[in-house]
C-alpha cells in the first residue's frame, strides 16, 4: 500500500479571533498549507474537514460550508467530529483514503470558533461529550472537575505535586512567547501557577488551556506524489486510535488512560519504533495533569514519574524527550478541532527542521497524542523524515 506524506502544512493565529469567521479562519490555514506544498485548490482531490462541535460553530453542517467558502466544490469530503481528538480522527480518515489507492493528495482542515458563545455556555457544550444521562446530568462535572479527579488521584498514588504541575504551565508558556501564533505570547512563573485562582483543586486557572478559535490544515499525499511535490516530505509512520468508556465509573483506574496507552502501541508498533527513538512530541495538556499522564502512558518515563521528568527539565529542548515546545494546548491555545492538525503541523515543521527558535535539534522521529475528553478516544501518530 501507498506510503503517506505530509507536504503542505499551515496555521492560523490561535486566541478570540473576533476578527474572523469559521470559513475565513480555515482559508488561513489552508491557504497557507497549499502555499507550502506548492498546490492549488484545483489540485486537491478530497478533503477531510474537522470541527469538533457543531453548537459552537452554530451550523448543523460547517464542513460544508467551510468546503464551500474554500472553493472544494464539487469534489468528494467528509466532516469528522470527535470531540477534542477530530483534528488527528480526520488526519487518520485522510491517511487511510490515500492508503486505500482512492486519491493520491487529501486536504485535511480542522477548524473551530469557540468565542461566539458565552464561556458558560461553552464548557456545557464540551463537557456533553461524555455521557449526559450518567455523567453530566447527575453531577455537573465539567472536564475541569474531572482532570482534577484524575490529577487528586495521581498525587495521592505517586506524589505528584502541584509544583509539578506548575512547571508544566511554565514550561508551555515559555515556548508560546517564542510562537508568533500562540494564543498566549507570555512567560508565567511558578509562583504565579501555584497562586492562580482555583478552578478545580488541585487545578488552578494557569493549569487549563484556554477557549481558543483558530484553524490549521496539512495536506497528504501519496509517496510518489510527494515526491513530485517537495523534497522534504513528513511520512506518517504509525497510526493508533483507542477507546475507552463514557464515564470514569467503568474504569480500573484515574492515573491514566487506557485509550492512549493503547493507541500509542499501535502506532509504535506500525512505525517499527518505541518510546525511546521519539525525538520530539505533542501531547494533549488540555490541563497540566493530562501532560504528565501522557509522558507515562506514551512510554517517555515508569508509571508515576511524569512529575519527576518535568520538574527535572527532561521535556524542554536539550532534554530527553522535549514536548510542547510550540506551547501546548496549554499557552499556544486549544480551538478543538483544530489541535490534532496543528500538532501534526508542528511536527513536521520540525522534522523539517524549520521550526526556528523551539528547533529540536536533529529531529528525525515525531509522536503527536490527541485525546477526546477524558479518554474516550485517543488518536496517536507517529512521523518520520524517512
Amino acid at each position: 500500500m501507498e506510503k503517506v506524506a505530509i507536504v503542505g502544512v499551515g496555521i492560523s493565529k490561535f486566541g478570540n479571533r473576533a476578527d474572523a469567521s469559521l470559513p475565513e479562519l480555515a482559508f488561513e490555514a489552508v491557504k497557507e498549507a497549499l502555499d507550502d506544498a506548492g498546490m492549488q485548490t484545483r489540485d486537491v482531490e478530497a478533503s477531510v474537514i474537522g470541527n469538533a462541535n457543531q453548537f459552537l460553530a452554530g451550523a448543523s453542517q460547517p464542513g460544508a460550508i467551510i468546503g464551500s467558502y474554500l472553493g472544494l466544490t464539487p469534489k468528494p469530503s467528509v466532516t469528522i467530529s470527535e470531540a477534542c481528538a477530530t483534528g488527528s480522527a480526520a488526519i487518520r480518515v485522510g491517511w487511510a483514503l490515500i492508503k486505500s489507492g482512492l486519491y493520491s493528495t487529501v486536504l485535511v482542515c480542522g477548524a473551530e470558533k469557540m468565542n461566539e458563545i458565552p464561556t458558560p455556555t461553552a464548557i456545557e457544550m464540551m463537557a456533553l461529550a461524555g455521557d449526559p444521562k450518567w455523567e453530566l446530568s447527575p453531577t455537573g462535572i465539567t472536564d475541569a472537575g474531572t482532570y482534577a479527579m484524575f490529577a487528586n488521584a495521581h498525587m495521592s498514588k505517586y506524589g505528584t505535586t502541584e509544583r509539578q504541575l506548575a512547571a508544566v504551565a511554565v514550561k508551555n508558556h515559555k515556548y508560546a512567547a517564542m510562537n508568533p501564533l500562540a494564543q498566549f505570547q507570555k512567560e508565567i512563573t511558578i509562583e504565579a501557577a501555584l497562586n492562580a485562582r482555583v478552578v478545580a483543586h488541585p487545578l488552578k486557572l494557569l493549569d487549563c488551556s484556554p477557549i481558543s478559535d483558530g484553524a490549521s490544515a496539512v495536506i497528504l499525499a501519496s509517496e510518489e506524489r510527494a515526491r513530485q511535490l517537495t523534497d522534504t516530505p513528513i511520512y506518517i509512520l504509525g497510526v493508533g486510535c483507542a477507546t475507552d468508556t463514557a464515564t470514569q465509573q467503568g474504569r480500573d483506574s484515574l492515573t491514566g488512560l487506557e485509550s492512549a496507552v493503547e493507541a500509542s502501541g499501535q502506532a509504535y508498533g506500525m512505525a517499527g519504533i518505541g518510546p525511546k527513538d521519539v525525538d520530539v512530541a505533542c501531547v494533549h495538556d488540555c490541563f497540566t495533569i493530562a501532560e504528565i499522564m501522557a509522558y507515562e502512558d506514551l512510554g517517555f518515563c515508569r508509571k508515576g514519574e511524569g512529575g519527576k521528568l518535568v520538574e527535572e527539565g527532561q521535556t524542554s529542548i536539550g532534554g530527553k524527550i522535549p514536548v510542547n515546545v510550540d506551547g501546548g494546548l496549554k499557552a499556544k491555545g486549544h480551538p478543538l478541532g483544530a489541535t490534532g492538525v496543528a500538532m501534526a503541523a508542528e511536527i513536521t515543521k520540525q522534522l523539517r527542521g524549520d521550526a526556528g527558535r523551539r528547533q529540536v535539534s536533529g529531529a528525525e522521529i515525531g509522536l503527536t497524542h490527541n485525546v477526546a475528553r477524558h479518554g474516550t478516544h485517543c488518536v496517536v501518530l507517529a512521523y518520520g523524515r524517512k
